[in-house]
């Protein structure tokens, strides 16, 4: 069959047959339902008219929270997975966390929130993130790392499945090598890049390091790394949740919003907005005896 329908369950609410059977009447000529992995992941493959099958599927299931992506049958698996790393591989905005160790939350937050929405450019929210930031001492950001800093549920999981099957893993981010290159060791990515953070005398400047990589930087990371991998568009999978990253999303093959800001979710081909970040396995068709044990 040509399209597949895949329904993603998470611990709160478990995928049940009755799900599957709802989504199943929704669909045009439905074939059988295939289970990934027992209350978290099925695949219904159909024919007909893919346009309307989600919202479909969606209005049959009334509310309950799962996630639901339709794809074509083929091609599913990809071999490079690029990534955001803010709100996406881990649970936090790391700046937002270095403006607590200064009392500054708030305001930053709120540039923060600007800029995911799309409502302010990249690189002046940044600047002026990282100018209010001035004099924050090397310690600090060491304790904001151990202290603050968690990986989203499933992110060791993705990337030890993806790259035990022989794919490519990259952290690509706007955010700061200080915590990419400890985030991307402590999930297993090949590589990653983000902006450079500058110090004196053990102190921010309250600066940031030329060139400042934001939107196109992402996108250029991808089809690099697509280019020396010799793979094709539809080999690759990007994801992220803010406007900064729709660059990325749009060109993958497969692009997937994360809990992402509506905006990201309404470009995007897959939006994850219940389920962790193995559901981006059940969409590329992983069953449980090939997910890597973390």
């Amino acid at each position: 069959m040509k399209y597949v329908l895949t329904l993603i369950g998470n611990k709160e609410t478990p995928l049940a047959s009755t799900h599957v059977d709802a989504a199943r009447a929704a669909l045009s000529n439905p074939g059988t339902p295939d289970w990934l992995a027992d209350a978290r992941a099925c695949d219904i493959p159909f024919d007909g008219e893919p346009v309307n099958a989600e919202a479909d599927a969606r209005a049959t299931l009334k509310g309950a929270k799962l996630d639901l992506v339709v794809q074509r049958s083929g091609a599913r698996r990809k071999r490079l997975l690029v990534a955001d790393m803010d709100s996406t591989i881990i649970e936090q905005e790391c700046i937002d966390e270095l403006a607590a160790e200064l009392g500054l939350k708030p305001q930053i937050s709120e540039i923060t929130e600007r800029a995911m929405r799309g409502e302010m450019g990249f690189e002046p929210a940044l600047r002026a993130r990282v100018g209010l930031l001035k004099g924050l001492e090397l310690g600090a950001l060491e304790n904001v790392y151990r202290d603050r800093i968690t990986l989203t549920p499933g992110a060791r999981t993705l990337v030890g499945t993806m790259r035990a099957h022989g794919h490519a893993c990259a952290l690509v981010s706007g955010g700061f090598t200080f915590f990419t290159e400890r985030v991307a060791h402590a999930a297993g990515f090949n590589t990653n890049q983000a902006n450079r953070l500058i110090f004196v005398d053990g102190k921010l400047t309250g600066g940031v390091a030329q060139p400042i990589l934001g939107r196109e930087a992402k996108i250029d990371a991808l089809v690099r790394l697509r280019r020396e991998l010799g793979l094709k568009d539809e080999e690759t999978l990007a994801v992220g949740d803010g406007a900064n990253d729709l660059g990325m999303i749009e060109e993958a093959g497969l692009g997937v919003a994360f809990h992402a800001k509506p905006v990201v979710a309404q470009a995007a081909d897959a939006r994850i907005d219940h389920g962790d970040l193995t559901a981006l396995l059940y969409l590329q068709g992983y069953r449980t005896g090939e997910i890597a044990d973390t």
